[in-house]
């Protein structure tokens, strides 16, 4: 039996969790996520939710720890949310917002902006001395990967200097340059 899905899901106060026709619907005091699920049943039960399979077959016993983990990331993230820094590392690397919308300058001819949807709240830090930071926050987890993982693309961390987008405290793999 999967280690993971056979673990229930506690539901915390002022979450609702409802299972219709194979879609399990998660709404808090952040927002609303649905997820489909197959192969799985799904049951709410006594405030737990319960992720259980009829048979052994590999397919379903993939899903069971799936399945359980994004109904985890949805309570979790309707009842608490998630949060991703960014820290840009260069000379003359800078980041400001206006909104929604993300300004980076990133060592190009240009600035890179980008409209950022408004499920994530995007915030900047500056302090003089230090990294710029750029600050991600969201209710849906798939949702915030996914734009982290875009602004990350602009500009990845490269080995030598360590130059780049990376994540606040990433430990990067460094090389050594040319050997005199």
């Amino acid at each position: 039996m999967s280690r993971i899905g056979k673990n229930p899901i506690a539901i915390p106060a002022g979450v609702t969790v409802e299972v219709k026709d194979a879609v399990v619907t998660v709404k808090g005091k952040l927002g609303e996520l649905s997820q489909e699920f197959s192969d799985v049943t799904v049951k709410v039960e006594d405030g737990q939710v319960i992720v259980e399979r009829s048979s052994d077959n590999k397919n379903e016993r993939a899903k069971h720890g799936l399945y359980r983990a994004l109904i985890n990331n949805m309570v979790e993230g309707v009842s608490e949310g998630f949060t991703k820094q960014l820290e840009l590392v260069g000379v003359g690397y800078r980041a400001s917002n206006q909104g929604q919308r993300l300004d980076l300058a990133l060592g190009y001819s240009h600035n890179i902006v980008l409209e950022i949807v408004p499920e994530v709240t995007v915030e900047t830090i500056s302090e003089k001395g230090k990294n710029p930071i750029v600050k991600l926050s969201s209710f849906d987890k798939q949702l915030l990967g996914q734009v982290t993982a875009k602004i990350r693309s602009f500009r990845k961390p490269e080995p030598y200097k360590g130059k780049g987008i990376k994540f606040v405290g990433e430990v990067l793999r460094r090389k050594a340059g040319k050997s005199a």
